[in-house]
């Protein structure tokens, strides 16, 4: 695959993560642990079919054989499926995405600690351009009031997310079996499911409408299962921290998606932290093309 290819496909998945926000703000009744599980469950279910169709039945019994590595990751999977739709019940759009946008300096700090990667200059400066404009975005929410409840169980997702990408880095690179690449897509099943079973008990008393399965429906097949089986493919392709910074596309088409959709419209600083994020992804992309050999996904030298 092509580095242009990868990056494309990358912005898409973002894309198709962005629209929870929006959705969610459409739900009737549903209340957070109950929205979680749906949405967790109807992943599971879209992402059970999609992979047996995939892999075969051996898919079920190959979980049981499967690495730490798998298992970690569907961990990892599971916090960021909890997590986010909790945040969104608490918080808004604007302040979830924006907390989960510090994943790229987590994801870069970690790939330099347990990888020993060496980043090129170009990646760590749009980094630092994508930080400053979150942490813009950041303090101007936080003077605001809002629930720091959720801005703390936001927080979990960029943690588990810097976790997860590292480790599919890892193994993307086959460092982690020694016969080959450990197949890391059953971790998106594993995830969903341990994430559906911990908020069932929580769900009760059922309230969400018939409406409201119909959206969990959509974000749990379309905006997650889908999306998340195709990074976990990219992460052969585009080096961890480069996911993770074209991962902040997902708070500008998120903030956007529910101001058009929802009514929540963000303030100036909101806006300009946006444009610094999307500036900084446009220059490390432009520049990554110009460079030779810049249709090839880009690999993180090692410093051993």
């Amino acid at each position: 695959m092509s580095h242009r290819r990868a990056v494309a496909l990358m912005v898409l998945v973002t894309l198709l993560w962005s629209i929870a926000g929006v959705v969610a703000r459409h739900l009737d009744s549903a209340g957070s642990f109950e929205v979680t599980f749906w949405r967790s469950a109807f992943n599971a279910l879209a992402l059970g079919m999609l992979l047996t169709g995939m892999r075969g039945p051996g898919l079920w019994s190959g979980l049981l054989r499967a690495g730490w590595q798998v298992w970690f990751s569907g961990v990892c999977w599971a916090v960021m499926f909890t997590a986010f739709m909790l945040a969104i019940t608490l918080t808004t759009v604007a302040n979830v995405l924006v907390t989960m946008a510090i994943g790229p300096l987590i994801t870069a700090l970690f790939s330099r600690l347990f990888l020993r990667h060496r980043l090129p200059a170009r990646t760590w400066l749009a980094i630092a351009v994508g930080g400053v404009g979150i942490a813009w975005m950041f303090g101007q929410e936080a003077k605001s009031g809002l629930s720091l409840a959720g801005t703390l169980v936001a927080l979990a997702v960029p943690l588990a997310a810097a976790l997860n990408f590292t480790t599919l880095q890892h193994v993307g690179h086959g460092a982690a079996a020694p016969g080959g690449r450990q197949d890391m897509l059953p971790a998106v099943l594993i995830g969903a499911t341990l994430s559906a079973a911990c908020t069932l008990p929580m769900a009760y008393p059922w309230q969400a409408s018939m409406h409201d399965i119909g959206l969990l429906a959509l974000l749990g097949g379309v905006q997650l299962a889908l999306p998340c089986l195709l990074v976990v493919r990219l992460s052969r392709e585009l080096a961890a921290p480069e996911i993770a910074l074209l991962g902040l596309l997902e708070v500008v088409f998120g903030v956007t998606w529910a101001w058009l959709g929802a009514g929540e419209r963000p303030g100036a600083s909101t806006l300009g932290g946006g444009a610094l994020v999307l500036g900084a992804l446009i220059v490390n992309e432009a520049l990554a093309l110009l460079r030779p050999g810049g249709n090839k996904a880009p690999v993180a030298r090692s410093a051993s």
